[in-house]
């Protein structure tokens, strides 16, 4: 059914915007931070070899995880002969994060469509942390006493959560991670998993493309302390790839005038802007102010940008024309849905899911979190636990989501080191000097390598 999201649209503006800050955890740019029990069985039990030997295999196939424990191959809470309920545990005030929930929504909705999964309809358990590490301990809590697994979820309260399943190894946790902690427990796995470090591939291409703007570089990052450990990993990785930095700003969470940014920059020379640490309302009042100024630097953005609310934020067209996009998947926005059919499935499905609704980036990493569940639960055959569905996971050592993500490593928790190019022009985000779709890296670059922060 619809997702009614009227009610959300007047809470505090405050909130989101500190909210959108965490867009510098999602890997803009291909990389991600981290940090230098209910077993009831309501419906099918689990068939073929035993639970102990079904662990030891499981532990086999993915030695650098724990291993999982016997009990969950006999786990199938959340279960039942026509229906698989998975959690989500979001924020979902002042629509914070309404994306992650209804990206998950929208792909169960097309697999219902399609019959379900082996014989199963999936139903979303919603659960609305509201902004608040208490709350988040108590959904997660109350999801994993009653849900076969967590799926799509995404908050910056996890942390909190993440307590909750520490203790219930059994349970799977296939969402996007933002604390650390949580990123390492052996059931925890993600569609875009987290690294410790940087990809090397967009830092190289524009440093070809710009060898002597490269030497007089700015960048600007968001204060919040996940964004300030993301430009931790980017800086070094940068100056080992030959950037000078000359300007360096970190953006207040209140931050809505960037005209002394500006004008500092341009006393110190910048002729190279990376903000691909902003989401798009600071990008947006970067941009504004950049061309308020005719200041016109070339300018290197990010997925945390990649919005239709960029444009408009930016004062129209002609303050975003020429400006530079890398980031690790689809134009999915709908750029790419001529060339990727999976864009068109998604922008589909959540608008079934929530009329109206604009994607953004946590719809995608709802939806391809989904995907990734999904595929380890139709692996694990028509009688599914807990325990097995974690051992399919643990097989899937590549994904892409029907070539919406640049290919990951979700199993061993790798994330994508190829990407692609795109350029603003005439308003619009058009792909630059990609390969093609059709050829063997599906259109993305894969040209770089990853480098491990030392820290």
């Amino acid at each position: 059914m619809p997702i009614d999201r009227s009610e959300l649209s007047r809470v505090a503006d405050g909130i989101r915007r500190r909210a959108t800050l965490v867009l510098a955890v999602l890997a803009v740019g291909g990389a991600t931070l981290t940090a230098c029990s209910s077993t009831s069985s309501s419906s099918p039990s689990t068939s073929g070899a035993s639970a102990t030997s079904a662990a030891s295999a499981a532990s086999a196939a993915s030695s650098h995880r724990a291993p999982i424990p016997a009990s969950a191959f006999t786990s199938t809470t959340g279960l039942s002969p026509s229906t698989v309920t998975i959690g989500n545990v979001s924020t979902e005030s002042a629509g914070i994060f309404t994306g992650s929930v209804v990206g998950t929504q929208a792909y169960a909705d097309y697999v219902n469509s399609t019959g379900g999964v082996n014989g199963r309809k999936l139903v979303v358990d919603v659960r609305d942390d509201q902004f608040t590490g208490a709350d988040n301990k108590q959904q997660t809590q109350a999801a994993v006493n009653s849900d076969f697994a967590l799926v799509g979820s995404f908050s910056l309260e996890d942390s909190f959560g993440q307590t909750v399943l520490a203790q219930y190894p059994q349970v799977p946790d296939v969402s996007t991670t933002l604390d650390p902690a949580l990123n390492k427990l052996p059931n925890t796995f993600s569609a875009n998993p987290t690294g410790l470090g940087w990809p090397t591939g967009p830092l190289d291409y524009f440093k070809k493309l710009y060898p002597t703007q490269a030497l007089h570089t700015a960048a600007l990052s968001s204060e919040f302390p996940s964004a300030l450990a993301s430009w931790k990993l980017e800086q070094p990785v940068l100056k080992q790839a030959g950037y000078k930095i000359v300007y360096y700003a970190g953006v207040p969470l209140t931050q809505t005038d960037f005209t002394q940014n500006v004008v500092d920059m341009r006393s110190q020379g910048v002729q190279l802007i990376y903000i691909d640490q902003l989401p798009e309302n600071y990008a947006g009042a970067l941009l504004k102010a950049l061309d308020q100024q005719n200041f016109h630097p070339a300018l290197v953005i990010g997925t945390a940008s990649y919005s239709e609310a960029l444009v408009p934020a930016a004062g129209g067209a002609a303050a975003v024309n020429g400006s530079n996009l890398e980031m690790p998947n689809a134009l999915f926005l709908g750029e790419d849905a001529s060339q990727i059919p999976a864009v068109g499935t998604f922008l589909k499905w959540v608008q079934k899911a929530s009329p109206g609704f604009k994607a953004d980036y946590y719809t995608l990493a709802g939806w391809a979190n989904t995907q990734l569940f999904v595929q380890a639960l139709r692996a694990a055959g028509t009688n599914p636990t807990q325990g097995s569905v974690q051992q399919q996971l643990r097989k899937i050592t590549s994904f892409n989501a029907s070539n919406l993500l640049a290919t990951t490593n979700p199993a061993d928790r790798k994330q994508a080191t190829c990407y692609l190019i795109a350029k603003v022009v005439n308003g619009q985000f058009v792909r630059s000097n990609d390969p093609p779709v059709s050829g063997p890296t599906n259109g993305y670059r894969c040209d770089g390598g990853f480098i491990t922060s030392s820290s």
